[in-house]
């Protein structure tokens, strides 16, 4: 059994960590952003989200793949239709008095933001369940 395989369980634990870290930076963005009507590139702001995928780690004896966790394969723009709402005041409104919002829903993005937060303190246990059963192995052995 090599040294890697021994700590899988919390290689993957610490890849969900790492994640769900992400997820909550992106979701925070999100939520700074939610009135940005002019980025530099032009044009309101786009909500993002990450989008994950498996890690697999080698092939088992059986064939099949051991599990590995997860890593993020990358940021996405949602694609969603951008609001418009009437303000002919703002300085962003066009001829008609219409303002295009940023595609960002509050209400959802609290919800990612808890969902995040959850599955980052489920990681965050599994990897002390680990350690606290390690310790109590070790402690075995030692008799």
């Amino acid at each position: 059994m090599s040294f890697d395989s021994a700590l899988g369980a919390l290689n993957i634990a610490a890849s969900g960590l790492g994640a769900e870290r992400l997820r909550m930076e992106v979701v925070a963005n999100n939520i700074a952003n939610a009135s940005v009507t002019n980025t530099p590139n032009g044009g309101p702001y786009r909500r993002r989200d990450v989008v994950f995928e498996t890690v697999l780690s080698g092939v088992e004896g059986d064939g099949s793949h051991g599990l590995g966790g997860v890593r993020v394969a990358g940021l996405v723009d949602d694609q969603s239709e951008l609001p418009r709402i009437y303000n002919p005041g703002h300085q962003d409104a066009d001829v008609d008095g219409f303002v295009t919002m940023p595609n960002v829903s509050l209400p959802t993005e609290m919800v990612n933001l808890i969902t995040a937060s959850r599955a980052y303190e489920a990681n965050l246990r599994v990897a002390q369940s680990f350690l606290e059963l390690s310790q109590s192995a070790l402690a075995l052995t030692r008799g």
